[in-house]
């Protein structure tokens, strides 16, 4: 029986307010809390609040036969609690049903994998605890930042205990090979792979609406046709895409949410299925291992990182940001741990990309050039920078902080056992002190 894979992307980044060269060292507050209330706020409205009352419904209407995945950045996650949290609450209905499977991800939607291991993991370890807590499931499936992914990754997730990952089924590392199949990674044969179908995928993100496609208008029954005359040995079908497909970069008039809501009937009686990612990596044995040595993503006609790391700005930026891991980390401040979560978000360096510059708005970018983007971000990073310095001195290496650190930390356990021993022995004095006084008052009397 052939399956269709749903699984659904949501993220949005807090995106930085303009901050001059001057604001360095004055201002250490850094986000747009206009900008971000206000977009979160409406594409709640056109598309993540609409779209979850849609899958319930659908999955309520089959009885456990319709099937969809989630994987929700943790800083997007962040901005629905403060800003839209009727989308958690729709995220949690949707959970309750036991037919929505929650990915995890890099908390920050970040690049940490490509940079920094030590941070990929934490963050991977931080999303997966957010998930549990919110919506009560342990994630077992991996998806990376913009399904970036290289063997040398697949060494990283499976030692962090993961047997289970999806990616791009990207046509140069496929070749004549089909994304229809469950594969194994090359490096870790341990670790299962789900690829993107990215022919049916993007038929549905990015034609769906498109009046000069030869294919247009796109009906369910059509959609169903294409995948039911693939060859009877293709079983699994992964439509991966952004969340807001449905009811914002396909806007509801376009007839994107009656096309899904179409779907499972012509699916259905065709003969095929809805499962989720680890249903489908348990039922499923790979056919074989794929083999990447160079770093791959979902993300333009490449299917590499260039939209990240393509220019000398972005690799400026992200070498500056990551040299400093090590020393956030072994810093307790609050504000500037979540600083340091938020300022890794993607979209920050795909705004300095030069790939897209003056094709329109392509990449959403809140600025009026990558240039713009760079200088922007590393006055904020200028800023970030000299907080870390000022709670630990470059005069200082961090292994030799690391050991004062700990140093001090081994001190404020043993002062907080001493004040405990301490307390038990007033207690106790003053027990004794009581009985005395009671029995002079007895012997008075």
């Amino acid at each position: 029986m052939k399956s269709i894979c749903f699984y659904f992307q949501i993220h949005q980044p807090f995106r930085l307010k303009r901050y001059r060269f001057f604001n360095i060292g004055n201002d250490h507050y850094y986000f747009d809390d206009y900008s971000n209330e206000d977009i979160m706020q409406q594409i709640a409205a056109r598309s993540y609040i609409p779209a979850n009352r849609m899958l319930l419904d659908l999955i309520n209407q089959y009885k456990g036969k319709f099937k969809v995945a989630f994987s929700i950045s943790g800083v997007a996650l962040d901005q629905m609690e403060v800003y839209a949290p009727e989308v958690i609450e729709g995220l949690r209905e949707l959970s309750k049903t036991g037919d929505v499977e929650f990915l995890t991800e890099t908390y920050a939607h970040s690049l940490s994998s490509l940079f920094d291991p030590e941070e990929f993991q934490n963050q991977v370890k931080q999303h997966s605890e957010r998930i549990e807590m919110l919506f009560d499931q342990k994630p077992t499936v991996l998806r990376n930042t913009e399904l970036i992914y290289s063997d040398e990754i697949a060494d990283m997730v499976y030692k962090m205990g993961y047997k289970k990952m999806i990616t791009e089924g990207a046509k140069h590392v496929l070749g004549w090979k089909s994304p229809n199949y469950v594969y194994q990674s090359a490096s870790q044969p341990q670790l299962k792979l789900l690829l993107k179908n990215s022919k049916f995928s993007d038929d549905i993100a990015y034609k769906f609406s498109d009046y000069s496609w030869n294919e247009y208008p796109l009906t369910a029954e059509k959609f169903m046709s294409w995948i039911a005359s693939t060859p009877p040995e293709e079983k699994v079908f992964n439509l991966f895409m952004n969340y807001e497909v449905l009811g914002n970069l396909q806007p509801s008039h376009s007839g994107i949410f009656e096309f899904m809501k179409a779907l499972p009937r012509f699916a259905f009686e065709k003969g095929i299925g809805f499962s989720t990612p680890s249903e489908i990596m348990d039922s499923h044995k790979p056919i074989g291992a794929i083999q990447v040595p160079e770093t791959i993503s979902w993300s333009d006609e490449e299917r590499d990182v260039s939209a990240w790391l393509g220019n000398r700005l972005q690799k400026s930026a992200l070498k500056s940001l990551y040299e400093i891991g090590e020393r956030v980390r072994l810093c307790t401040v609050r504000q500037l741990k979540q600083d340091w979560i938020y300022l890794q978000s993607s979209d920050h360096f795909y705004y300095m990309s030069t790939k897209h510059f003056g094709i329109g708005n392509s990449n959403f970018s809140p600025y009026m050039s990558p240039y713009d983007a760079f200088n922007n971000y590393m006055n904020v990073l200028s800023d970030f920078i000299g907080r870390i310095k000022a709670q630990y001195p470059d005069t200082v290496d961090n292994e030799e902080l690391n050991a004062l650190l700990t140093t001090i930390h081994n001190q404020d356990m043993e002062i907080k056992r001493l004040e405990q021993e301490l307390k038990k022995v007033i207690g106790t004095n003053e027990e004794l002190l009581v009985e005395k006084l009671s029995r002079k008052k007895a012997d008075k009397i």
